[in-house]
């Protein structure tokens, strides 16, 4: 049905997210924030079936609500596989929630973002 008067329409921001850390769990901000198989959040690690949604604006432990912020962030790179200059524009894989490697590992990594650039400072991914 279309408007016949002013409406105040919710409103949310894109470049945040709000979640309760399960039992278990201990997160850190600036580490890479995923949601498991089940849709809990939890720290970015080797594994299947990962969702990456962006980092931990602060330190949390079960119970309590975290903030997550989408972006372009710096993330180590993996010494073992090394994202390059080759992988700008490509998806780059979790090794833990502070590093990236360039590929999957042999279907054992879940994907963390789009690899923007490589440089000193690490990997700048987007993700979320």
């Amino acid at each position: 049905m279309a408007l016949s008067r002013s409406r105040n329409t919710n409103r949310r921001d894109p470049e945040f997210r709000d979640f309760v850390v399960p039992a278990g769990v201990t997160v850190y901000q600036g580490g890479l924030a995923v949601l498991d198989a089940a849709g809990a959040i939890a720290p970015g690690s080797t594994a299947v079936g990962l969702t990456a949604v962006g980092i931990f604006t602060e330190d949390a432990g079960p119970g309590m609500g975290v903030r997550v912020r989408r972006g372009c962030f710096s993330l180590s790179n993996s010494a073992a596989d090394p994202v390059d200059a080759t992988s700008i524009g490509k998806d780059v894989f979790i090794v833990d929630d502070e590093t990236v490697a360039k590929t999957n590992g042999t279907n054992t990594r879940s994907r963390a973002g789009t690899c923007f650039a490589v440089d000193e400072r690490g990997v700048w991914v987007i993700v979320g």
